[in-house]
Formats: structure tokens, sequence, C-alpha cells
């Protein structure tokens, strides 16, 4: 059973708040300057110019040397893809963000997706599922309650939409380091999974659903993964903190 709490004041609360929050206007303002013709490299280069000029530092750079401020994923890929200069942003392309940064000894994970004009109706019909999973994952998230909640509200909304789940990536502990305890807890519902929630339990919810593909495959560069079969999927992601009742979400704008 997991027991560590990190949350232990309100200087915690006010710290992730603090970086979410920059984390969450970081995503925004990327968003805001796609265009198609510009390459990963300068949209990934906004994010660090914004990230920078809040005090803040990369996340992924910090601790893991990952290529990158940010981790910018394109049609097919579907995780921490690496933002190169040799690969341009396109009409209609499928775009997913996560930015992560730490500030002062805390860290704060968000990421959203978007679909660029001409917009493709299924591929924004699948980033409205994503995210109204995340969101419906994230009401179910208080101490007491059982860890396998995220993944069972994520299926249940999966189905709905007729989508798949990516089941090697997930939810994760997050806080004083950008990956912690508890550790990866999955999108999708185990009967098995037998730890619980803790008042002042910092995570993330991030649920990735797909159109067809369940497993993200390595593409050989160490970093990005890729689903299989010609399939997209879309990742929103929220870092919240558990109480008693309703979770106090970190990443908002």
């Amino acid at each position: 059973m997991v027991r560590r709490v990190i949350v232990a004041n309100e200087k915690d609360v006010e710290g992730l708040k603090r970086i979410g929050k920059i984390v969450a206007q970081c995503l925004e303002h990327m968003f805001s300057k796609i265009e198609p013709g510009m390459n990963l490299k300068e949209l990934d280069d906004v994010g660090r110019d914004f990230l920078l000029a809040h005090g803040a530092r990369s996340a992924p750079e910090v601790t893991y040397q990952f290529p990158g401020a940010t981790c910018i994923s394109i049609n097919q890929e579907a995780a921490h893809g690496i933002p190169r200069s040799h690969i341009q942003i396109k009409a209609g392309d499928l775009i997913n963000i996560d930015v992560s940064a730490e500030l002062d000894g805390y860290f704060a994970d968000t990421g959203g997706s978007t679909c660029l004009a001409p917009i493709n109706q299924n591929l924004k019909k699948l980033c409205k599922a994503t995210k109204m999973a995340r969101d419906k994952a994230i009401e179910n998230c208080r101490a007491g309650e059982s860890m396998n909640l995220i993944g069972k509200t994520v299926e249940k909304v999966a189905r709905k939409f007729g989508y798949n789940i990516i089941r090697n990536l997930g939810s994760h502990g997050v806080g004083k380091k950008l990956h912690e305890e508890p550790g990866f807890i999955p999108s999708y519902y185990d009967p098995g999974e037998k730890r619980i929630f803790k008042e002042g339990m910092v995570i993330t919810v991030e649920p990735f659903l797909t159109t067809g593909s369940d497993w993200a495959h390595d593409t050989g560069d160490g970093w990005t993964l890729i689903n299989p079969g010609n399939h997209y999927s879309a990742q929103y992601e929220h870092t919240i903190i558990i109480t008693k009742s309703q979770p106090i979400i970190c990443t908002l704008t």
C-alpha cells in the first residue's frame, strides 16, 4: 500500500498550483502558435521560451536529458515525440503536446491534443472523447477510493465512443519528481489493483484513447512511441492533488 504523501501544508499546495498554472499556460500558448509550415523544433522553442520566461525548467530535460523542452507527437505518434527540426507541421495534422516543468522543487505535468484545419471530424471526436475520459476519471479520484476507478471510468468512456486504450501508457505520481510514487496507474480497468488513493497524494490523470491499437511501440529513437496499424491516438492530462472530496486540479490556466 502506498503511504507516501507529498502535500503536507499550504506551501506545497501553492507550489504545485504555481508550476501547474505555468505548464497549463505554456500548453495553451504553444497551441495558439501552431501553424502549417512551422517545424516541431520551432514549436518546441515557443514552449522553451515560455517556461524560461516564467523561471521554470523543462522536466524531461532535467530528469531524463530528453532532446527537447516539451514532447510533441504528431499523427500516428502516441507519446514522447522528439521535436525535430526536419518534421514540418501540415494542414490537417493531429498534434499532441506534453508539457512538464519544475519550479522551486515542485513538478507539474499536463498535455493535450489538437486537430489542425481542415479538421478531420473523426479525429475531433477522438479528442473530445479522450478529454471527457480524463475529466470523468478525475471526478472519481478521492481519498479512500481505489486507483482502479481511473481505468474503470476511462474504459467506460472508450467503449461508449468505440475507442481502444493504450495499455502501456497511463497516469503516474508526480510532485517532487516528474515520476514518483504511486508509480504507473493504468487507464484500463484492473480488478486486481488494490492501491488506494491517500489524502495529499499528487498524480497525473492522462488517458490515451486510440482508433484501434492498444499498445504503443518504440520507434527505435529511444523516446518516441507510435501507434501500429496507422492508428491515431489522443491524450489529455491534468496534475491533481487527492483530497477527501473533489481533487485539486493544479494544471488550470
